[in-house]
């Protein structure tokens, strides 16, 4: 049997190595157009910015090393330019020589990956402006930072090369202007938890300009004079546009197989395309949506090497389905990581689903032991059956693990009750007794039994005086550094004593720090015949990102104001 692969990264390099552990004697041959294969993507932004040293670091196979060692000849700078289907068989290319040829094959796999987007407007094509996507992109970039020392960088878009990118041109010594037509960075989040990741960015001297887009570039001396959406202008040396990708899907439309949305390749659960002697893997093609379902294009590392393995089990004769990708992603920014599994709620709302949230922000590990630094975790799910939906954190530390941790407990169909029972690794140098995820199932718990009611930060834009009072039950001193809008102080500790100031004709919205005090004065008030009560999920620490850090408390009684263009 002869298997023909094209393209040599993720997908197509993990379809060959375990074509070859599988079968010995089949003839493996594997077309790249580039002149590397088996490259680390997703390490470039860290070899640019000084944090990964060595190039060859990012090399993990070479055509030399995949012929050693697996016995698949690889055929780099070589473009697959057709395919005929009919003949089964491959136009070939070759970019060195000019030359074109033919291979047969009996079973091809597409893993043509996709191209970053360069916008068709004026000077998006001059020579200091930069995409990121392969080594040839690195070393250009690389290059340009070596030779030019730029002192002024534009990195338009906030995914996640857009976003770890900046760090890096940071770390290089550049200062960075960062825009975003969006609303937010990172758009796998939500906006409230993008936030802590703009605080972040800001915080290291980022000037981050979000709802704003890119129109134009003019070269001015040997700097760009950039065009914002407004009429604004920034002026750098370099741009780097990181505004997302387009799946490449010309040679799967020349050979007329069927697209499927955004132009992927369009593929059944055993990626298999229209032709049943075609499989397609990773960037390019479409998948389904673990959580709605719905197609979706979710061009990550993961999911790409998992379906090239699954491929080379179908083409074996083995059975294998692909059930779906579930997002899970994680971005480091700076000192920040922020990380996120399954559906968000704007996917949620889209696709029409039921669901309730729980912001929870404990220790990311025992608060007692040194270093304990503040983990925020947003965790999603049906407010009926508790099966998990998504999740998002951030935080300084362990935001891998309890992501990885929530998002393994997804792909087994569990619920927010079943996180209330999980065992996970306890000291206190990594985690506390009651782990972050545990509190969350814990929470979510509550929620479901009617032991909580909750309010959203969304939700306090609507309070009404005459109708509701809102609560600050923190201590003094955090109050005078900053509260939410009209809120009075009522500390927890005083709950008890002072149960006559809670009026029993309005609803009463209290709040917290991060949330766990105010389940326990929800729970005291309620008790004590106070029972229009709700608590502000997450407490302050989930507002303040959002709203605190335009408005900022002066302290001495004053307090911030409740914005009503974000709610």
């Amino acid at each position: 049997m002869k298997v023909v692969i094209i393209g040599g990264v993720a997908g197509g390099a993990s379809a060959a190595a375990r074509l070859r552990r599988l079968d010995e004697q089949a003839e493996i041959l594997l077309f790249e157009r580039g002149e590397y294969i088996s490259f680390a993507n997703c390490g470039l932004p860290y070899y640019i910015g000084g944090t990964i040293q060595k190039r060859n670091k990012l090399l993990l196979q070479t055509p030399e090393s995949m012929k050693e060692r697996f016995n698949v000849e690889v055929r780099v700078q070589c473009e697959v330019t057709a395919i005929d289907r009919a003949r089964k068989v491959v136009t070939v290319l070759d970019l060195t020589s000019g030359k074109t040829y033919e291979e047969r094959y009996d079973k091809l796999v597409l893993s043509p990956g996709a191209a970053p987007m360069r916008p068709d407007f004026p000077g998006s094509m001059l020579p200091n402006v930069f995409t990121l996507r392969n080594m040839a992109d690195c070393d250009a970039i690389k290059g340009y930072l070596t030779e030019s020392k730029p002192a002024r960088a534009l990195v338009v878009g906030g995914g996640f090369i857009g976003v770890e990118m900046v760090e890096n041109l940071v770390h290089a010594g550049v200062d960075v202007t960062a825009i975003e037509l969006a609303d937010q960075v990172l758009a796998p989040l939500d906006y409230e938890m993008a936030c802590m990741v703009h605080q972040e960015m800001r915080a290291h001297g980022v000037d981050l300009r979000l709802s704003t887009g890119l129109e134009a570039i003019e070269q001015e001396g040997a700097g760009l004079a950039c065009t914002l959406s407004g009429g604004g202008k920034v002026f750098a040396d370099m741009v780097l546009l990181a505004i997302g990708v387009r799946a490449d899907h010309a040679l799967a439309q020349q050979a007329g197989l069927e697209l499927d949305i955004k132009g992927s390749i369009r593929v059944d659960e055993h990626m298999a395309t229209s032709d049943p002697d075609i499989y397609a893997v990773g960037d390019a093609v479409a998948v389904s949506d673990f959580v709605s379902g719905e197609k979706a294009v979710l061009p990550l590392a993961g999911p790409a090497n998992r379906q090239g393995r699954m491929v080379a089990d179908l083409i074996n004769g083995r059975e294998a389905s692909y059930e779906g990708t579930q997002g899970t992603m994680i971005c480091k920014v700076f000192d920040l990581s922020a990380g996120a599994t399954g559906n968000n709620e704007k996917q949620l709302r889209a696709s029409g689903r039921a669901y309730d949230k729980v912001y929870v922000h404990p220790s990311s590990h025992a608060g007692y032991y040194p270093g304990a630094e503040t983990l925020s975790l947003k965790l999603l799910f049906d407010p009926v059956s508790g099966v998990i939906l998504g999740a998002q954190a951030a935080g300084k530390e362990g935001v891998d693990k309890r992501i990885d941790v929530i998002a393994t407990a997804m792909r087994g169909r569990m619920t927010v009750q079943d996180l209330e029972k999980l065992e996970l690794c306890y000291a206190p140098p990594f985690s506390s007794a009651k782990d972050p995820v545990n509190m969350a199932g814990f929470t979510a718990c509550n929620v479901m039994k009617g032991d909580l009611r909750q309010i959203f930060i969304e939700d306090l834009k609507d309070l009404d005086p005459e109708k509701d009072l809102l609560v600050d039950i923190r201590t003094q001193s955090e109050y005078d550094a900053g509260t939410i809008g009209n809120a009075v102080l009522i500390p927890l500790d005083s709950i008890r004593d002072r149960l006559a100031e809670f009026p029993k004709d309005k609803r009463v919205v209290i709040f917290c720090r991060a949330g766990l005090r105010g389940y326990i004065g929800y729970r005291i008030l309620v008790q004590n015949g106070i029972t229009n009560v709700y608590n502000l999920s997450g407490g302050y620490l989930t507002w303040e990102p959002v709203y605190g850090a335009k408005n900022k408390s002066c302290g001495g009684g004053k307090t911030t104001r409740i914005p009503k263009e974000k709610a």
